[in-house]
């Protein structure tokens, strides 16, 4: 092997000369002009080693090319508005409940200026970081009181530190869940240093697994949503009514209701409403499922316990900055005033018709012969519903590549599209799609097709 001369390794170009080429000035916007630096350094290091190790000095723009491609898989690390194509509304990994636009713009002026975030404008003097959040959500779902801290996780780990630290608590085998992100019920209780004491089976516990499980030590009975699972068949567990009065006085019920289902009726659902006058002290819920708010989890329940979660230490490492504030009330405002249909409700309410309909205008903007309708299903997803599904339509596609090709091409485009393969053939779900987002799903089919849009 020979070894490199010096010369060959004078010829690399500089850094500097790489950032004044157009190819990667067009990424400075994207990434900043320090991290494309970095990237354009570690690209010239990578080729050093090659040269040093007997290989060929590229031509400058095979250079440029490798850099840029570095930057375009940075870029695509980024967060990207992206179109919904997967036939599940609440997409955990794509972000669940849209925003709505007319939250967002009524947000616009907290976020961009100064706010009383934490100013009480009557006095002049510092306030409580919690606006009139807790009255709306009192008012929604029939609560005494509520809090809002950064999810659901947060929610449940702050009841947890605050209520049943060195205690016991009574948790049914079959909702020792884990949800994604590897959160486990367990492992929360034990972080938390409650002691978890399990009662019942996976598929079958009664109401007197609980009652022969109380003893001085316990802090409360937890109960928690499947998520996104459901055990079906051979099944019993009593209902919250039924458990709040077996309950003595000083042992708590709390619920992690999960999903945040509250005046939209889903099947397989219960609202939080509906726990709170079945008698549980506590519920939580997420506010980025289907309320339709920013990420978010809530406390609902007794004021007196909500007040102590308030004061707790970690109620401070969980709440949630103005951004989430300002739109959440302004979710929860538009809710109370049925400004709007709730976004999973929207859904579900479309008709066949309604959907065959978006599906002739699309197919009617394409080539013939590149895509049929079919019947499919949409789910809710985010953790509620996770067994229900609802009559839907799907573009197929019927370009012959390799489905997962074609998925890989719809994710890079500009919106990119996501899409899922069903019986070996890549399905583009219209019950997911957002108003005005038909002609960038045309467009990126015509793409497939090889015709320019």
């Amino acid at each position: 092997m020979n070894k490199p001369d010096s010369a060959s390794l004078s010829r690399l170009p500089q850094i500097e000369k790489l950032l004044q080429t157009e190819e990667l000035q067009l990424w400075f916007p994207r990434l900043s002009r320090p991290l494309v630096t970095r990237l354009a350094s570690e690209t010239i290091d990578a080729i050093r080693e090659e040269v040093r190790g007997g290989g060929a000095v590229p031509p400058i723009q095979t250079i440029i090319g490798a850099v840029a491609d570095r930057c375009r898989q940075t870029a695509g690390r980024r967060i990207h508005h992206l179109i919904n194509a997967t036939g599940v509304m609440l997409h955990t990994n794509l972000g669940r409940a849209p925003i709505s636009k007319t939250a967002w713009r009524s947000a616009e002026a907290v976020n961009t200026g100064f706010s009383n975030l934490e100013f009480d404008l009557q006095t002049g003097k510092r306030g409580k970081r919690k606006g009139i959040i807790p009255e709306l959500l009192a008012l929604l779902v029939g609560a005494e009181d509520a809090l809002m801290v950064n999810n659901n996780a947060a929610a449940v780990f702050l009841i947890l530190s605050a209520l049943a630290k060195g205690r016991e608590v009574i948790v049914s085998r079959g909702e020792q869940v884990q949800i994604g992100g590897g959160f486990r019920i367990p492992e929360i209780l034990a972080q938390t240093g409650a002691n978890m004491v399990e009662v019942g089976t996976t598929n079958i516990t009664r109401l007197e697994d609980y009652t022969r499980a109380f003893s001085p030590d316990t802090a409360m009975v937890l109960t928690v949503h499947a998520s996104n699972f459901r055990i079906r068949g051979f099944t019993a567990r009593p209902g919250i009514r039924e458990l709040a009065e077996s309950l003595p006085e000083d042992v708590l019920l709390v619920v992690d209701q999960g999903s945040g289902t509250t005046t939209e009726r889903i099947p397989g659902e219960h609202s939080v409403a509906h726990y709170l006058s079945s008698g549980a002290d506590l519920v939580s819920f997420s506010g980025d499922k289907v309320l339709g708010g920013p990420q978010a989890g809530f406390i609902v329940g007794r004021r007196d316990l909500i007040r102590k979660l308030a004061e707790h230490p970690l109620n401070r490492v969980f709440r949630p900055g103005k951004t989430i504030y300002s739109l959440m009330e302004e979710a929860l405002v538009a809710r109370l005033n049925r400004d709007a249909e709730p976004p999973v409700e929207a859904v579900l309410n479309l008709s066949v018709e309604e959907l065959r309909s978006r599906g002739q205008a699309l197919l009617s903007d394409l080539p013939p012969g590149s895509v049929r309708l079919v019947e499919s299903t949409v789910a809710t997803g985010g953790g509620s519903a996770p067994d229900e599904q609802f009559p839907s339509l799907s573009v197929e596609l019927l370009a012959e590549r390799r489905p997962e090709t074609l998925l890989e091409i719809l994710r890079s485009g500009d919106p990119p599209v996501i899409g899922t393969i069903v019986e070996g053939r890549v399905r583009l779900n219209l019950a997911t799609l957002l108003p005005g987002e038909l002609e960038s799903v045309a467009a990126a089919i015509r793409r497939l097709s090889g015709e320019t849009t």
